[in-house]
């Protein structure tokens, strides 16, 4: 069984700490700790993973993000990514061959992924959805320690 991590990404990043950090991959720009909580499991726990970013989408660890920008879900004047985009991102990236997806992030996030997966059948999970920040944290680190100790995704 294929596991895709999708880790959404987050409000602070290395711009916030470094104003000349100058581009920087997905991976090393996001700073806060849900991100970097994430970001774990994914490596540890998934086959593959990728970020989900309210501007670029769906986006490779290595990809590089160019400069600080503020786009959110939360607010769609800040023009965030269409689901039809994320579609089509998913389907260019291969996003659809996975038997299992685990979302990284908020309702947000999480009903972003199912509606870009739709076409497709796959078991998503959601593990920090309807969790405050400090427990859902909690529970990644959780299931990051399962695979640590199994060696298999929960």
């Amino acid at each position: 069984m294929l596991t895709l991590a999708v880790v959404s990404c987050g409000k602070r990043k290395i711009w916030d700490i470094n104003p000349h950090a100058g581009p920087t991959a997905a991976r090393d720009a996001y700073q806060g700790s849900p991100f970097k909580v994430n970001r774990e499991y994914a490596e540890i726990c998934g086959d593959r993973w990728v970020v989900l970013s309210a501007k670029y989408g769906f986006i490779d660890p290595d990809f590089r993000i160019p400069c600080n920008y503020n786009v959110t879900f939360d607010d769609s004047s800040t023009n965030p990514i269409s689901i039809a985009d994320l579609v089509r991102q998913a389907k260019d990236m291969g996003l659809n061959r996975f038997d299992r997806v685990v979302v990284l992030g908020n309702r947000q996030y999480s009903d972003r992924v199912e509606a870009a997966l739709s076409d497709i059948h796959c078991e998503i999970i959601s593990p920090r959805v309807g969790l405050r920040t400090g427990e859902a944290n909690a529970q990644v680190k959780s299931l990051t320690a399962r695979c640590r100790q199994k060696g298999i995704a929960p």
